[in-house]
C-alpha cells in the first residue's frame, strides 16, 4: 500500500479547520456583537445567562463564575465581551498557556477593579500550580501567598476585589473537579443550525459592506460545519470569487461554484476529510485500522488526526472509534460513491438518514436540492 506523498494533507491550514488562526482577527474584531440582542443563535445559553446578569444587577453583586464549553470557533470569546458589557464592566482576556507562573495570575488578579470579568481561554490548560492559586481566588476573593523558605518563610492573606471569572473551554473532561465545581454557571454551546449560521452570514457581510443574496448565505452557512468562524472564513473566500465572477455579489450560484472549487463538499468535508475516509475504506477495507497505521499511510501526525480531523467525522457518523482502530461507516461509504460491503459498521441504515437527521443540521432546508441516495 502506498500514498502519494505528493497530495500530502495540510490539516493546519484548511479554510473549515474550526481554530483561531491570525488572519481570523481581520473578519472576526469587528463583527463580534456586543449585545445579546446582536448575538445569533445558543438561545438557551442566551436566556439563562440573561437571567443570572439581570438578578446580579438588581443585587448590585458581581455575577457568579461562569464555564463556557463546546467545540472551537463557536463564540465563546464572544460571550466573554457580551457578559462584561451587559454588566457594563472591564474586560481582561488572557489564556491557560499565557499564565505560566503563581505570579502572572497573581498580576492579573490584583489589577482587576470590583466586578470585572476576566476571561481565560484554554482553561484547561492552565498549569496545576497556577490552578490552586486559584480556587481561594474564585471561592474567598483572596490570594494566599508564601514567600521565602525554611524559616524565613511567610505567609501573607491578600484581599481581591470581587470579580467575576468565565472560562472556555474545548475539553471540559480535562478540567479538575476542584476547578470545574467552583463555577457557579455552566453553560455548554452547541453546533449552530444552518438558518442561524445564514443570519451570521448576512450579518457579517453586511458590515464589510458585501452584497450577498438569501439563497448565496444559506450555500455558505450549510458548508461551514455548523461553526460561525468557519463560516465568516468561507465568505471572505467566496467574496472573491464574487468579486470576478458576478459584479461583487454572492449569489447561490457563485457561492456554489467557489466552494466547490475550493473542494468543499455539501457537507462540509473537504479533499483532507475525504482522503483519509478513502485510505481506511481503499487500503483497509473500510478499517478497523489503528490511528498510527494510519497516520503513517496518510503522512499526518496522529494527534492532528485525533484533534482536528476525526471529531467532525464522528460527529457527522462517517467514522467510529472502536477498540480495535478506526472504522468507516455506511454513510461514509454512500456520500463516496462506493458500494458498502455488508461487514462495515453501521448506525445509519440510509444516507437520507443521515442527511435528515445530522445534528448540525448542514442541510436544513437545502434537503430538497440533494438527490435522495439509498443503499
Amino acid at each position: 500500500m502506498t500514498f502519494d506523498r505528493d497530495n500530502e494533507m495540510d490539516f493546519e491550514n484548511r479554510v473549515i479547520a474550526p481554530e483561531y488562526v491570525p488572519e481570523d482577527a481581520e473578519v472576526e474584531n469587528p463583527l463580534r456583537p456586543r449585545t445579546f440582542a446582536d448575538y445569533v443563535g445558543q438561545e438557551k445559553v442566551k436566556e439563562n445567562l440573561e437571567v443570572f446578569i439581570q438578578a446580579a444587577k438588581q443585587r448590585k453583586e458581581s455575577l457568579d463564575h461562569v464555564l463556557l464549553y463546546g467545540p472551537p470557533g463557536l463564540g465563546k470569546t464572544t460571550l466573554a465581551g457580551i457578559i462584561a458589557n451587559e454588566l457594563g464592566v472591564n474586560l481582561r482576556i488572557t489564556s491557560g498557556p499565557a499564565i505560566e507562573k503563581p505570579g502572572d495570575l497573581a498580576a492579573l488578579l490584583t489589577n482587576l477593579n470590583p466586578g470585572d470579568v476576566l476571561f481565560i481561554d484554554e482553561i484547561h490548560r492552565l498549569p496545576r500550580s497556577v490552578e490552586e492559586i486559584l480556587y481561594p481566588a474564585m471561592e474567598d476573593f483572596a490570594l494566599d501567598i508564601i514567600t521565602g523558605k525554611g524559616q524565613m518563610a511567610a505567609s501573607y492573606h491578600l484581599p481581591l476585589p470581587r470579580f467575576t471569572l468565565v472560562g472556555a473551554t474545548t475539553r471540559a473532561g480535562q478540567l479538575s473537579a476542584p476547578l470545574r465545581d467552583r463555577f457557579g454557571v455552566v453553560l455548554r454551546l452547541e453546533l449552530y443550525e444552518p438558518k442561524e449560521l445564514a443570519k451570521i452570514v448576512t450579518r457579517s457581510a453586511g458590515i464589510l459592506g458585501i452584497d450577498i443574496e438569501a439563497d448565496g448565505a444559506l450555500e455558505i452557512a450549510s458548508r461551514s460545519r455548523g461553526t460561525p468562524r468557519i463560516a465568516n472564513r468561507m465568505l471572505k473566500r467566496v467574496r472573491d470569487f464574487a468579486q470576478i465572477m458576478s459584479d461583487g455579489v454572492i449569489t447561490y450560484s457563485t457561492a456554489k461554484i467557489a466552494l466547490d472549487r475550493l473542494e468543499i463538499d455539501e457537507l462540509g468535508l473537504d479533499s483532507g476529510d475525504r482522503r483519509m475516509l478513502n485510505a481506511i475504506i481503499q487500503y483497509y477495507n473500510g478499517g478497523p485500522v489503528g490511528v498510527e497505521t494510519l497516520a503513517a499511510a496518510i503522512g499526518e501526525e496522529a494527534v492532528t488526526i485525533e484533534d482536528v480531523v476525526e471529531p467532525y467525522l464522528m460527529q457527522i457518523g462517517f467514522l467510529q472509534r472502536t477498540p480495535r482502530g478506526r472504522c468507516a461507516t455506511r454513510a461514509a461509504y454512500l456520500h463516496l460513491g462506493l458500494t458498502p460491503p455488508g461487514t462495515v459498521a453501521d448506525d445509519n441504515p440510509t444516507y437520507d438518514t443521515l442527511l435528515g437527521t445530522h445534528a448540525i443540521g448542514m442541510r436544513g432546508n437545502r434537503l430538497k436540492r440533494i438527490k435522495k441516495v439509498t443503499p
